[in-house]
């Protein structure tokens, strides 16, 4: 929402536009745009904390779709402490669809505790036939593990450079490539 407050000169316009619990004032002069932001309430610390633990609880306590947008809402906020959090429901969470969110949530937090729990993820998914994988939740597996970035991935990802699914061939060729650039001559010098 924009309020046009007065006008300068004909050519300088003042707005106030308003979202999310914060003010913005916005300055159009002739053709350029010079954007001045003065935040009087940039989600504040207490707005976090209530957003948080809101999530959290709603994570381990809500309904389905309630700890889909918890897991989701976790990993927007890319809270460091909501880690242990995350990895502590997904040992114990057994809907699929939440499953997946908190790994894509691990994954948008990018700390590097959870790469060994979602490597079990993957363990687990690489161990069944491989009609009978789970590709969505490998491909978030893969997704995340890169933006973790954490080089004790790789030992996990491995098994997928041969998978017979082209696609996940190619997105692990991309996470080795993103986690550790130099990876063919890594494995040639192991040989």
């Amino acid at each position: 929402m924009a309020i046009i407050l007065n006008t300068i000169n004909k050519n300088i316009f003042f707005f106030i536009s308003f979202s999310y619990a914060s003010t913005k004032y916005v300055i159009i002069y002739k053709t350029q745009i010079l954007i001045f932001l003065l935040s009087l309430k940039d989600m504040d610390s207490s707005t976090q904390k209530i957003d948080f633990n809101n999530a959290i609880k709603n994570l381990f306590h809500g309904e389905l779709m309630e700890r889909v947008a918890a897991a989701k809402q976790l990993g927007a906020l890319k809270d460091g402490r909501a880690t242990n959090l995350l990895i502590k429901a997904l040992k114990s969470e057994i809907d699929g669809i939440v499953v997946n969110r908190i790994i894509e949530a691990l994954g948008d937090i990018k700390n590097a505790k959870a790469t060994i729990p979602i490597t079990e993820f993957l363990k687990v998914e690489t161990q069944k036939p491989e009609e009978e994988q789970d590709k969505t939740r490998i491909f978030l597996i893969i997704e995340s593990l890169m933006k973790i970035g954490d080089k004790r991935a790789l030992s996990h990802l491995g098994i997928l450079l041969n998978s017979c699914h082209s696609e996940i061939q190619k997105l692990t060729e991309e996470a080795f490539e993103c986690i550790d650039p130099n990876w063919k001559d890594n494995i040639k010098n192991v040989v």
